[in-house]
């Protein structure tokens, strides 16, 4: 069966679907960080989601989009760590079994997430092949439903909802930063926001090391992925042909930062904000501190994807 489209009205009714089941996020601002910009940012805290990531918001919205019947074998997927707890969190609120497939060098607080909401770990190799050969299998073995980290569009557009908020709380943002990984949540949040604000401009920042959408984007063909190598464990992902698709159509610009530059990011945000974000989370505006994207003078939004880290692990 087609798959159907992504649009501002499938978002919508993802945003009512999973009302309830979902936070709506504040936004903060720091008068320090907008000096050292110049420029007023704000920043969409998705790390006070549940779970402590965006991802709450496109698993609640697959999950909740089955029927009873569809979901007699429960639900099975591949995470590095925040789909999964998501997707186990979501399987939890429909009283339905949840196995989540993840490498075995995931970090142990997302392990323990997962685990904490009744999924049930799965390990295998880290690489892209091994994760879709197990769920794979775990699928014909339990007559589950599969959920795509992102290339679903019910998941895409549960992650789009966070630009229907953002706007309704800022709207008058010239730029909106987003990071970009597999493009479930680059690709939602571009859907929402280009229909609302046509003149926005949309821009997603990438890990160097991991940079398959940037080249993409570039060349305008969509790019075999190479093996990640970037601390931001949550942006390894490749882009999919549909979320390509969409961020082609929808995004201004895609530009890419360093590690070193993405570690400095999160570190002056826990320093300034006070809060926790994980690296993957830092990675948009790594691009502003950097220097990497030049937003002097302007509204700019940034997403801050998750908070899971593990604070035995932490880059400093």
């Amino acid at each position: 069966m087609q798959q159907p489209d992504v649009t501002l009205d499938t978002i919508r009714s993802a945003r009512e679907r999973i009302a309830g089941h979902t936070r709506r996020t504040p936004v903060l601002e720091n008068d320090t960080l907008n000096a050292m910009a110049g420029a007023q940012l704000y920043f969409k805290c998705e790390n006070f989601q549940h779970g402590g990531a965006f991802k709450a918001r496109g698993a609640t919205n697959a999950v909740f989009t089955l029927s009873t019947a569809e979901l007699h074998g429960g639900v099975v997927t591949h995470s590095s760590g925040n789909h999964g707890a998501a997707v186990a969190r979501a399987a939890r609120l429909r009283g339905v079994r949840a196995q989540i497939v993840m490498p075995h060098n995931s970090s142990r607080a997302k392990l323990e997430a997962v685990r904490r909401y009744g999924g049930e770990v799965v390990l295998c190799e880290p690489t892209l092949v091994a994760r879709e050969a197990m769920a794979a299998r775990l699928v014909a073995d339990s007559g589950s439903v599969f959920i795509h980290p992102y290339d679903d569009p019910r998941v895409i557009a549960g992650q789009g909802t966070i630009a229907l908020e953002l706007l309704e709380q800022i709207p008058e943002l010239d730029w909106l930063l987003l990071p970009v990984g597999g493009g479930g949540l680059a690709s939602g949040v571009a859907v929402a926001a280009r229909a609302l604000r046509p003149t926005l401009r949309l821009v997603a920042v990438e890990p160097s090391g991991a940079d398959d959408a940037q080249r993409s984007f570039a060349s305008g063909v969509l790019c075999a992925p190479q093996q990640p190598t970037t601390i931001a464990d949550g942006l390894r992902g490749a882009l999919s042909a549909r979320t390509f698709d969409l961020i082609r159509r929808h995004v201004d610009a895609i530009v890419t930062v360093d590690d070193a530059a993405i570690v400095q990011a999160m570190r002056t945000l826990w320093q300034h904000l006070k809060i926790v974000i994980e690296s993957s989370s830092a990675v948009p505006y790594a691009a502003v501190h950097a220097g990497t994207l030049d937003v002097r003078g302007a509204r700019v939004g940034v997403i801050l994807t998750g908070g899971n880290v593990d604070l035995d692990q932490l880059p400093w």
